[in-house]
C-alpha cells in the first residue's frame, strides 16, 4: 500500500494526537517526520511514531509545555523547553536563531530540556531556507563506545550543516558520529533484515551482523568520530548545564519520565562576510563543479551533500 505525502502525515499526527499531543506539536512533528521519510531517511520517519506516541501517553513528554526564552546576550541565547516535544523545541530554537542572526549577523541558541528532534538537518535546511549558513549539534543518550573503551558513553551525537545557493538548490548535511545511527539498527530490525559488520558490537565488543544482538555502536573513523562525538556533547550538553555523556537518559527505557536533552544552533550572516550573493554564487559553483567531475568507477556522480534526498523526495 502507498501513501501520499498528506495520508502519512496525516496519520502519524493523528496517531500522536490520540496519544495526548496537542494538534499544534503534532502538526509540527508530523511535518518533520515526513520530511524525513520522503527523503529516504526510514530510520527517521514513520517508524518513530510508535515510539513517541507510547512516550506522549506515559507523560514522558509534556503535552502543554511552558517554553521560556532567555537572551543571554546580543548573539546569543538559551530555550527551555520545558520536556516538550523535541521537534517543536528545535523549531521554535532555529526560529530564534534566524531573527538573531539576521539583526546581529551570528546566533548561537541552545535549547535545553528537551526530547528527542529527529532528522536535525531539517533546522538547519530552515536557516539556509532564509539566505543563512547553519551548523546544529544535538546530544543523544550513551550508545555508542569511544575510542578504545569498552562500554557505551557518547551517542550517535550528529551534526548537521546546510547553506544556500544562488538557485534554487541547498546543500543540506546531516549525519551521526557513529557509523549508523540507531534509528538505522531499529529500521533493520522492524525488516527482519541483518546489518554491516561494522557497524556495531555485542556485549563483549565483538562486530555483529544481527541487529537485535546490538549492545553499543561504534564511531566513524576511530579516534575521529570519538573526538567528533565529544565535541557536539560539548556544545549541546556541558555548554547548557544539561546531563551529559553517560549521565544522558535512555531514549527507551523509562518512558514515563523526561529527557532532559541539549541542542545547539549556530547561525550566520553571509552578508556580513564575503556578501550573500557572492556567497551564493559561490556555492553554486561548487555545486556545479562537483557535479561536473568524473565519477569513479561504480558511482554514477558526485553530488553535493542532501542532492540525492531532494531526488527521492521527487
Amino acid at each position: 500500500m502507498r501513501l501520499s505525502r498528506n495520508e502519512l502525515k496525516t496519520l502519524m499526527k493523528n496517531k500522536m494526537m490520540a496519544a495526548g499531543l496537542k494538534e499544534e506539536h503534532a502538526e509540527v512533528t508530523a511535518e518533520i517526520l515526513t520530511w524525513s521519510h520522503e527523503r529516504g531517511y526510514a530510520s527517521h520517519g514513520a517508524v518513530r511514531v510508535e515510539y513517541y506516541s507510547e512516550r506522549i501517553f506515559k507523560g514522558g513528554i509534556t503535552t502543554e509545555p511552558n517554553f521560556t526564552w532567555k537572551e543571554t546576550g546580543p548573539c546569543s541565547g538559551i530555550l527551555d523547553g520545558d520536556n516538550g516535544i523535541g521537534y517543536v523545541v528545535a523549531q521554535e530554537g532555529m526560529k530564534k536563531a534566524i531573527e538573531m542572526a539576521k539583526k546581529n549577523g551570528v546566533a548561537v541558541v541552545g535549547m535545553a530540556n528537551m526530547s528527542h528532534s529527529g532528522s536535525i538537518g531539517y533546522y538547519s535546511e530552515m536557516a539556509a531556507k532564509e539566505d543563512l549558513v547553519a551548523i546544529t549539534f544535538c546530544q543523544s543518550d550513551p550508545m555508542a563506545v569511544p575510542y578504545g573503551g569498552t562500554e557505551p558513553y557518547y551517542g550517535t551525537n550528529p551534526i548537521s550543516f546546510a547553506a544556500p545557493t544562488a538557485d534554487e538548490r541547498t546543500v543540506v548535511f546531516d549525519m551521526a558520529t557513529t557509523v549508523q545511527a540507531w534509528g538505522k539498527i531499529l529500521d533493520k530490525r522492524s525488516k527482519g533484515a541483518s546489518i554491516p559488520a561494522d557497524w556495531a558490537v555485542d556485549e563483549k565488543g565483538a562486530p555483529v551482523t544481527d541487529p537485535h544482538l546490538v549492545n553499543a555502536l561504534v564511531p566513524i573513523a576511530g579516534a575521529k568520530g570519538y573526538g567528533l562525538m565529544m565535541m557536539v556533547d560539548i556544545f549541546s550538553g556541558v555548554l547548557l548545564g544539561v546531563p551529559f555523556g553517560k549521565h544522558v537518559s535512555s531514549m527507551y527505557h523509562d518512558l514515563s519520565q523526561g529527557r532532559c536533552l541539549g541542542q545547539m544552533h549556530i547561525v550566520i550572516d553571509p552578508e556580513r562576510f564575503v556578501g550573500l550573493e557572492k556567497f551564493k554564487q559561490s556555492m553554486s559553483q561548487v555545486c556545479d563543479e562537483l557535479g561536473e567531475m568524473p565519477a569513479a568507477e561504480g558511482y554514477g556522480k558526485v553530488y553535493y551533500p542532501g542532492e540525492r534526498a531532494v531526488m527521492r523526495r521527487d
